[in-house]
């Protein structure tokens, strides 16, 4: 039986690249919520692939991880190396709030459970070569990142491993991006920054890597975290490396995340 009420998938003979797309309606957003999702040549009784979530940053979409950084070519050719085994890469929109939704509950949406139940339970659904259990990784960038690291915290049951690049590690943070003002984002959550999120459930957390670029404007506050972290002994991952917050960086270095993933699956 189906999660949603609708489903819709695009049709093999007009996909290209690897690529597909699924719209669902959820009563999380009220309404439709739309998922690009990269899914790798392998046999056809192959059923047991783990599905790698990529969040996007604010102003994107469920297409831009894909037609802006490229995150399925790097997927492909990762799997095609050996580097990484094969799995699924499931490109969701935010629910398209405003500039950005945050990935939290507000405005009577709740856009991380859109995340953290409906992308998968879509997947799972409507792609066959997804395991009915599979394992599921949660990464981004920007607020992308921050979702990650935020929900990938708070529900450390549903996820084995998360990452996050250039992450806004406060919910503050989200005014040097967006114009709505913040007023009733996370509502009912109480957890608006990343640390208080992996600390809640700090004996059960996913394997954990975030990075950030040195000329970042987000750089003090990952440097911040990272610091954060290491002071109340939680083990993560932290690289530091050349660049800002542009999608030349995050070309680049959603290797890294790729790596974790298949590592921590």
């Amino acid at each position: 039986m189906s999660s949603f009420r609708t489903t819709e998938l695009s049709d093999p003979p007009y996909e290209s690249d690897g690529l597909r797309f699924i719209t669902v309606k959820t009563p999380n957003l009220k309404g439709r919520g739309d998922i690009c999702v990269y899914v790798p040549e392998v046999e056809k009784d192959v059923t047991n692939l783990p599905i790698y979530i990529l969040l996007h940053g604010v102003y994107g979409s469920a297409w831009i991880w894909a037609l802006k950084g490229g995150a399925h070519r790097t997927a492909r050719r990762l799997m095609t190396a050996g580097t990484i085994r094969p799995a699924i890469i499931a490109m969701p929109s935010d629910g398209l709030w405003g500039d950005g939704s945050g990935y939290l509950p507000h405005h009577e949406r709740d856009f991380a459970r859109w995340i953290v139940e409906d992308v998968p339970a879509a997947v799972r659904e409507l792609i066959p070569q997804a395991a009915e259990n599979a394992a599921v990784c949660l990464g981004g960038l920007s607020m992308g990142g921050y979702g990650a690291l935020r929900l990938g915290g708070l529900h450390p049951e549903r996820f084995r491993a998360i990452s996050g690049h250039s992450s806004i590690t406060k919910l503050e943070q989200m005014t040097e991006f967006v114009e709505e003002p913040l007023v009733g984002y996370g509502d009912g959550d109480g957890l608006p920054n990343v640390i208080d999120a992996l600390t809640a459930n700090r004996e059960r957390l996913p394997a954990l890597r975030f990075d950030c670029g040195r000329a970042d404007t987000l750089f003090a506050a990952n440097n911040e975290l990272h610091a954060g972290l290491e002071r109340l002994g939680i083990d993560h991952t932290y690289e530091v490396f050349d660049g800002g917050h542009e999608w030349p960086y995050w070309q680049e270095h959603v290797e890294q995340t790729l790596r974790f993933f298949d590592q921590s699956v």
